[in-house]
């Protein structure tokens, strides 16, 4: 705007010189000026749109199907930009302890959000139960039938010289279910050096459905999301502790996105996404 008005002022002189002077009578506006003006005022004038947040989230690699449809659906309805990272609970959380800068963290296991919460890096006030789980005996391929589990079953025998796929067994949570319930009924030892673990339960899945290993352990949510492989089993609730996924705000950073994501996952939608890949939503 100064350069433009500089050249307004060196015409008029320009012209007065000249004795064009009626050129700038009262009233007279440069058309540079006019346009100046023009732009400032719609500047001034236009609505303010609020601007559109990254929010990164935290989760355990079981909710990688739902969250890639939440994801979808949350971006289309809010215009905010998710950045979802997946893997172990116990992996994320000691990335949040390191400083990773995520936002939300969504953990398949109450004791991981304890830790980080013990710490003093959730957002008081924000979390909450979000869902539930349950783990199964998975077999590869599609033609295995059912196996009835409990303490007389003979899962040393199904395996012959095989491996049976987990999660890392003291530290991610479908890994920490799945022993927990081979100890309470007493086939661990049987099976312990057997044992093929994993960093995620979703490569756990991975070893069974590409024949690595004729059978694993895994959330029922992962076992829906594969073709190849078939659930034998379901391990009795009793058998393991209570399968709970805590969700809560970081504290890191505070914006309002983090709680419109946080009251989405509690809405219609994601509840709808959630049970459709065979999730138990908890009650609020």
């Amino acid at each position: 705007m100064t350069m433009r008005m500089a050249h307004c002022d060196m015409f008029r002189q320009t012209y007065q010189h000249q004795g064009v002077s009626s050129v700038f009578e009262p009233g007279y506006t440069c058309p540079s000026l006019r346009a100046a003006a023009c732009a400032l005022t719609i500047a001034v004038s236009a609505p303010v749109v609020a601007a559109a947040d990254d929010i990164t989230v935290f989760a355990a690699a079981s909710m990688t199907n739902a969250l890639a449809e939440i994801e979808a659906d949350f971006e289309a309805a809010t215009e905010h930009d998710l950045v979802i990272s997946l893997a172990g609970s116990s992996a994320l959380a000691r990335q949040i302890q390191q400083g990773a800068p995520a936002d939300i963290f969504i953990s398949a296991s109450t004791d991981w959000m304890d830790t980080v919460e013990a710490d003093g890096l959730v957002e008081e006030g924000t979390r909450f139960d979000l869902l539930g789980n349950s783990i199964v005996l998975i077999a590869f391929g599609t033609e295995a039938g059912p196996i009835e589990i409990g303490p007389n079953t003979d899962l040393a025998g199904l395996l012959g010289d095989g491996r049976l796929a987990m999660a890392l067994v003291d530290s991610v949570p479908a890994g920490v279910y799945g022993k927990a319930a081979l100890e309470s009924l007493g086939l661990w030892e049987s099976v312990e050096a057997q044992v093929a673990q994993a960093d995620n339960v979703r490569a756990a899945l991975a070893f069974v459905a590409t024949g690595e290993a004729p059978y694993g352990i895994v959330y029922a949510t992962d076992a829906a999301a594969e073709d190849n492989v078939t659930v034998v089993g379901t391990f009795p609730a009793e058998t393991h502790p209570p399968i709970v996924y805590p969700a809560a705000d970081l504290a890191s950073r505070d914006f309002p996105a983090e709680a419109a994501f946080l009251e989405y996952l509690r809405g219609p939608e994601a509840r709808a996404a959630f049970e459709r890949q065979g999730f138990m939503v908890l009650e609020q």
